[in-house]
Order: structure tokens, then sequence, then C-alpha cells
């Protein structure tokens, strides 16, 4: 049975998790990678969130990912290409701690769409305090509604996400 989806308090310490993991990654896939980026909602401080750290990976072409799965394994870290299907722009891998996900890895072509979208969502959310608040108040509702229904959740925060990130690309404030 999949446990619910809880939504926890904003917590300082999800940056220094971030920033310990992104030394990891960056000392195991070296060259092969350009940038990494903190993304998601533990990204935004003072929003609440799931309390698994989101890591967006840039690489120069998509098909470098391929050499970066072996390391990522060799972090702990699961390759899951099935979803792919869902999202081609993407290589995603994911990381449990004592049987519960704790990082997530998202690794695309640094300055693709789908690059520019998070950081435009994250940067959007940073900026707009009260925006945070709404999406926070969101995912707090949906996580109650939907339970352990993970896809329903988060086709439900689809409308909000695509708002903020028309607003973020358009530059409007």
């Amino acid at each position: 049975m999949k446990s619910p989806i809880v939504i926890v308090d904003y917590d300082p310490a999800w940056a220094e998790r971030y920033e310990a993991e992104r030394q990891r990654l960056v000392a195991a896939l070296g060259s092969r990678i350009t940038v990494v980026e903190h993304v998601g909602s533990t990204s935004v401080p003072g929003l609440g969130a799931k309390p698994v750290i989101d890591i967006m990976i840039g690489v120069r072409h998509l098909d470098d990912a391929q050499y970066c799965i072996s390391p990522m394994q060799a972090l702990g870290y699961e390759y899951v290409p099935a979803l792919e299907a869902q999202l081609p722009e993407r290589r995603y891998f994911r990381q449990n701690t004592g049987g519960i996900r704790s990082h997530q890895v998202h690794m695309v072509e640094e300055g693709g769409a789908f690059w520019q979208r998070h950081l435009a969502f994250r940067d959007y959310l940073r900026a707009h305090p009260d925006a945070a608040r709404e999406y926070e108040a969101l995912k707090r509702a949906l996580a109650a509604q939907y339970g352990a229904d993970r896809a329903g959740y988060t086709d439900a925060k689809t409308e909000f996400i695509r708002r903020i990130e028309t607003l973020a690309l358009s530059g409007s404030a």
C-alpha cells in the first residue's frame, strides 16, 4: 500500500541537504554535466513541501545522460527509464533513504524548455511570496483530497504550475 502524500512545513535544512548532494553529484559526474540546480518546492524558502530534494542537472545534449547512469547508480540512485514515455526530454533518477524517497534528479539539456520552465517556476515563487503561499495551500488541500494518489495530486497541480510558468516566462509580475 502506498503511503499518503504529506506536505510538511519548510525546513531550512533542505538547502543544506541539497548542497551536500550537489557536491556528491558533481564529484561523481564531473565534466559529463554542465550545472546542478535545486528546484521544486524544497528550493523555495518558506514553502511547505513533500520532504524530497528535487535536483535538476544540466547536460549539453540529452544523449550525454547515458554516461551518467552508472555513476548515478553508484551513488545509490535508481534510474527510471519507464518515465521517458511521459517526458522524453528528461532522464529521471530517484533515491530512497531508509526506505523513504529523499532525492529525485531530473537530468535534462541545459537551456531546453524543461530547464527554462523549472527555473522560471522556482524563481517566480522565490520572488513572489504570495504565489508561494497560494501554492502551498493548494498542495496541502490536494494532499488531503488525493491521499496516496500521486498521479491525481500531480495532475491537479498542473493548472497552477502552468499559470505561474506562463507569468514567469513572459516576465509578468
